[in-house]
């Protein structure tokens, strides 16, 4: 089987490839398995500080390779079926699996992201989106609703009206329109370039605080007032006082890089 997924350390920087460039890093059977591994070796790595997902070639994904997924003729599990102790199915798991991922993982997105490269690129906590990039969900076109987890991503980054006329229409959107409607964070010439730039800048900061950051957020807009009130105590007695935070308030009062540890 052909390498689906390709994954270089650029320090505490993971930078994930999708590398099916001939088929637009279109998503078989071989590609949604390589996604969940490389998300789910990557949660595992103490010295990961961020991630940045893109695709090789013209394209980030042009979503599921539908002849492919049709023909079948393999005895791997149903796409719909539950993976491990996670709460997503073996097919949502491809773009959950990045929210699983306790640091910060960016999505670089150029070319055309549809239907579940879309939801790929919602899964990612940030996203550099290139101006002519071509962005859609777009299942509803195929006859079918979109399930790749973005339900539990999309109602996080824009209005629930923009939400679902975007799923009821299948309709197709620039980058610039993209970012205008809330789906990218930066519209960038180079969003791979500037993707990696960030990544390196957040590896920079403790990752006790990074990591306990991204835990703060996810948990807490689902929650209650008071249940995000108490997250914030609790993960900030997590890391007050601990070498990290210490060794940043000694690196910044002493003008110097700070020297972190990876956390236990």
């Amino acid at each position: 089987m052909d390498e689906r997924v390709r994954t270089v350390r650029v320090g505490g920087v993971a930078d994930v490839r999708m590398v099916r460039a001939d088929k637009l890093n279109a998503i078989d059977r071989a590609m949604f398995t390589a996604l969940m591994e490389a998300g789910v070796a990557l949660a595992q790595d103490r010295t990961l500080r961020a991630v940045v997902v893109s695709g090789e070639g013209a394209a980030f994904c042009s979503g599921l390779d539908i002849p492919s997924l049709m023909a079948g003729g393999d005895s791997g599990p149903s796409l719909l079926a539950r993976t491990g102790d996670s709460p997503a199915n073996f097919a949502q798991r491809c773009a959950w699996v990045w929210q699983e991922v306790p640091v910060p993982v960016i999505a670089a997105v150029h070319g055309v992201a549809y239907g579940g490269g879309f939801q790929i690129a919602m899964g990612a906590d940030i996203r550099f989106v290139a101006p002519d990039a071509r962005l859609s969900l777009r299942e509803v076109h195929w006859g079918l609703i979109p399930d790749v987890a973005v339900t539990q991503t999309l109602r996080h980054v824009v209005r629930h009206d923009i939400a679902k006329e975007l799923t009821f229409t299948a309709r197709v959107v620039s980058g610039t329109d993209a970012h205008a409607l809330g789906l990218a964070t930066h519209v960038s010439d180079a969003p791979h370039a500037d993707a990696m730039a960030l990544a390196q800048e957040i590896a920079a900061r403790s990752p006790d605080a990074v990591r306990a950051a991204k835990q703060l957020w996810n948990q807490a807009l689902d929650g209650s007032i008071e249940d995000g009130l108490r997250l914030e105590t609790k993960l900030q007695r997590a890391v007050m006082g601990k070498p990290n935070q210490l060794e940043a308030v000694k690196a910044g009062l002493e003008k110097r890089e700070p020297k972190f540890s990876d956390p236990e």
